[in-house]
């Protein structure tokens, strides 16, 4: 195995829902969907909590995404200072994700042409998770 490098994003109890829209929006495969309540040999979870995702593992020929709900006990802050920036080889792909996402979101930045993409934008999709989508990339000055 190669050294893999993917975000780990948190929810406030609505993981689940979000990783399977996600699933569905890129044509990815959902692989894990575990509970606090299916946790091996874990510590006894409060019921109200063991619907609850410990893990989730979206995997996609391209990326790998895995979340969580936030743990029982530990106060949820949201998705904060970062945002996850995926690129779509068409215009076309991305006015698709991105109104997808927007759809009960709040568009940061609508979608426009830029110096190194034929669009981007930039939106926080109804789960609280930011998204920069970029479409038709552009080559640029590399380092």
């Amino acid at each position: 195995m190669s050294t893999q490098l993917s975000a780990y994003l948190s929810y406030n109890g609505n993981c689940a829902e979000a990783m399977q829209f996600y699933a569905k929006l890129f044509n990815a495969k959902l692989e894990a969907l575990i509970t606090y309540g299916e946790m091996p040999g874990g510590e006894p979870v409060p019921p109200e909590n063991a619907k609850l995702i410990m893990h989730a593992y979206l995997v996609h020929p391209d990326f790998a995404l895995m979340a969580g709900d936030a743990p029982p006990g530990v106060p949820f802050a949201g998705i904060q200072g970062c945002m996850m920036a995926i690129t779509f080889p068409t215009v076309a792909e991305a006015e698709r994700v991105f109104k997808a996402l927007a759809d009960g979101g709040k568009v940061t930045m609508p979608l426009s042409e830029t110096f190194w993409a034929d669009t981007f934008g930039m939106v926080t999709d109804r789960f609280g998770t930011p998204w920069g989508i970029n479409g038709g990339p552009r080559e640029i000055g590399k380092p």
